[in-house]
């Protein structure tokens, strides 16, 4: 989520509640033989610059094989996964796994709907983690998963100025393209551009378009970057919820070098081909929303049930995002009655998040 000077900032970033199955490991809980086969996991702190959602690995082989995989990250800590891994912290081993072209296996499942599920929707070859106690209690899936935080800087930044949107490639290599989204009350504009470096203004999104369209262009991209149709779309159908929800926001493909540099994997035998699409995710924060948000807790009452009803909104409307839009408020805000509201009310959002 971006400041407003178009930066990263930290934010709660395991904040709300859970979009995961019961079944996927967490680094609050996990230990041998509950997540993990060896070694130990590290708890990672509430507060980061950067989310890493959902990356999944898929396979494809023709013929059964045992594979090694092991996924680095430097700058960040690992705080989800499935199966069960080797060890996990500031990266996550899963060591030696079976992969099952054509294998009819059953996966878990639970009743509740989770962004989880859609990434099973590929042609993927299915594999096999053995158990903590000497293989006895083996785990199926389609996919390695994991997710993690971590405090980086990522290399684009968004500022909103009135009508406009300056949009930087802050590195030196290439984004190969990026979306401008915008969802308000339910309408949606959006704006794509190729090949982008150095710095460009746009106009804010007119709000003429559809989702279906959007879809359909985001498919072509991920499968122009290599994604097969299926894992595309399964993406794209893991996050339709979240990425298209109101707001302003920019998705962008990462530079491959910056995927490999963030998160180094090493898989042996080596693969005849190794494909990675990750897209990347700025919040900007509108003038509208803070506007209309100072509003409301100007005219608050500042009582203890009027701070809590005014969190639980917040908290409601903006989700994980609520704090880094209240902490702008506060480095902007001059008036001393609406600067200690904001206090109590993140305050209140903290004890909700804890």
């Amino acid at each position: 989520i971006a400041d407003r000077d178009g930066a990263g900032v930290e934010w709660r970033a395991l904040g709300g509640t859970s979009d995961l199955p019961s079944f996927v490991y967490a680094a609050s809980t996990a230990s041998p033989g509950k997540g993990l086969r060896h070694g130990r996991c590290e708890k990672c702190g509430a507060h980061a610059r950067v989310r890493m959602e959902t990356p999944v690995l898929y396979f494809y082989a023709d013929q059964e094989m045992d594979v090694s995989v092991k996924v680095d990250f430097p700058q960040g800590k690992i705080t989800e996964w499935y199966p069960q891994a080797r060890t996990v912290s500031g990266g996550i081993d899963w060591g030696l796994i079976k992969v099952m072209p054509g294998v009819d296996v059953s996966l878990p499942v639970e009743s509740a709907e989770s962004h989880y599920y859609p990434a099973r929707e590929t042609e993927a070859a299915p594999i096999r983690v053995c158990g903590f106690d000497n293989g006895h209690t083996n785990q199926f899936e389609k996919f390695l998963f994991y997710r993690g935080v971590g405090t980086f800087d990522l290399p684009l930044s968004a500022v909103v100025r009135g009508n406009l949107v300056v949009v930087k490639n802050l590195g030196r290599k290439i984004i190969p393209q990026f979306v401008l989204f915008e969802n308000r009350d339910g309408k949606i504009g959006y704006r794509i551009h190729d090949m982008f470096r150095g710095e460009v203004t746009l106009d804010r999104p007119q709000l003429d378009r559809t989702l279906g369209a959007l879809e359909s262009d985001l498919e072509i991209i991920l499968v122009g970057r290599g994604l097969y149709e299926k894992e595309a779309r399964a993406m794209i159908k893991t996050w339709r919820d979240s990425w298209f929800e109101e707001g302003l926001r920019v998705f962008y493909i990462v530079p491959r070098k910056t995927t490999d540099s963030l998160l180094p994997i090493a898989i042996e035998p080596r693969p005849a081909e190794l494909t990675r699409v990750m897209v990347a995710r700025l919040e900007v924060v509108t003038p509208e929303t803070e506007a209309t948000l100072r509003q409301q807790i100007a005219r608050l009452a500042d009582t203890h049930s009027g701070i809590k009803a005014m969190a639980l909104a917040i908290a409601g409307k903006h989700g994980r995002f609520s704090e880094p839009i209240l902490e702008g408020l506060l480095k902007a805000e001059k008036d001393r009655a609406v600067r200690t509201r904001i206090e109590k009310i993140m305050r209140s959002l903290a004890v909700n998040a804890g």
